[in-house]
């Protein structure tokens, strides 16, 4: 667009292109006229003869051909991945193997919102004014790991209302004696600070004997893939201050406990818990508790040794702990 102070707007082009073709003044003539270069004379006035008065507006100062540009397939798949995952630049551009600020133009050129203005369940954007998180991490494995506990309702056989509808899952929820309670499922996590990796197990409550045992075959574990735990952050629970978590502890761990109601201070369990809720406990409609259970383990060495994290630039947890991920295929 021409600028307001411009010497030639396209009324000044149109009078300068028609001294030099109708009435037939010589192009230096012209230009000294107007003030502008004998080349500035010659175009106007060829693009004169050729379109006349409409060759006198600008034209648009994109390319003919963008040789570097993704192909629109390209483009479609970015933004589906955005709508069916809700997926962030970084690990978009991980899966189809993009750089994420390529994705990032690419996502805001079809309008796609950030994904802290979008409803993580259906989708939709919703207005929301999140603050900034100031994130850490802890620089070798083991210095730091996070223990949490996740409460999951059980499947009833043959499907709950996920799979079948809300008239159908409680058909199945009254079939049965055993469907009508069919309880609850406790998911004891642990995940390490610095690389990610987790180790869980699907129990059958969380009393404190249950949580002690857990932690013994977790830090057993980890001790296994070399990582040699120094510190453990928990919530309060009754079963985290009993004394015999802290026997399972034992004397070379240290144990800290988060602030009451600040679950953000372990938030990096926290957001194992909504991953493994996301990707594997709603990912498909199961039809039986036992076929969620039995997807578990693959889904999980699937989380430390293959599936690319947002937060260690695309690498799987696996890849942040020395000798370890080459040993898993």
């Amino acid at each position: 667009m021409s600028h307001t102070n411009a010497v030639l707007t396209p009324t000044g082009r149109l009078r300068l292109a028609r001294l030099v073709v109708d009435d037939g003044w010589v192009l230096r003539r012209a230009a000294e006229r107007f003030g502008v270069s004998v080349t500035t004379a010659r175009r106007w006035s060829e693009r004169y003869r050729l379109h006349g008065r409409a060759g006198m507006v600008d034209r648009s100062s994109r390319p003919r051909s963008n040789p570097n540009q993704l192909p629109q397939r390209t483009e479609r798949r970015i933004v589906g991945l955005r709508v069916t995952h809700r997926w962030g630049p970084a690990r978009i551009a991980y899966r189809l193997g993009l750089n994420p600020s390529t994705v990032h133009k690419v996502l805001r050129r079809y309008g796609c919102p950030p994904l802290r203005w979008v409803d993580p369940a259906t989708g939709c954007r919703i207005k929301t004014s999140r603050a900034d998180k100031r994130h850490y991490q802890h620089p070798a494995p083991g210095d730091l790991v996070h223990v949490d506990i996740k409460k999951l309702g059980r499947i009833p056989d043959g499907g709950g209302h996920r799979a079948l509808g809300r008239a159908g899952g409680v058909r199945n929820k009254v079939a049965t004696e055993a469907n009508r309670r069919p309880g609850y499922a406790f998911l004891h996590n642990a995940v390490d600070d610095h690389s990610r990796l987790a180790y869980s197990e699907i129990l059958t409550d969380e009393r404190k004997d249950t949580a002690a045992g857990f932690w013994k075959r977790a830090n057993a574990w980890f001790n296994s893939m070399g990582i040699t735990v120094n510190r453990v952050l928990t919530d309060n629970g009754s079963c985290c201050r009993s004394n015999a978590f802290k026997t399972a502890l034992g004397e070379d761990i240290s144990h800290k406990r988060t602030r009451p109601y600040r679950p953000q201070t372990n938030g990096k369990v926290e957001r194992f818990n909504r991953t493994m809720l996301e990707e594997w406990a709603y990912a498909r409609p199961y039809k039986s508790e036992t076929e969620r259970v039995e997807a578990f383990p693959e889904w999980l060495h699937h989380y430390n040794h293959h599936r690319g994290h947002t937060s260690l630039k695309g690498q799987p947890p696996a890849a942040r702990v020395p000798n370890l991920s080459g040993q898993n295929s």
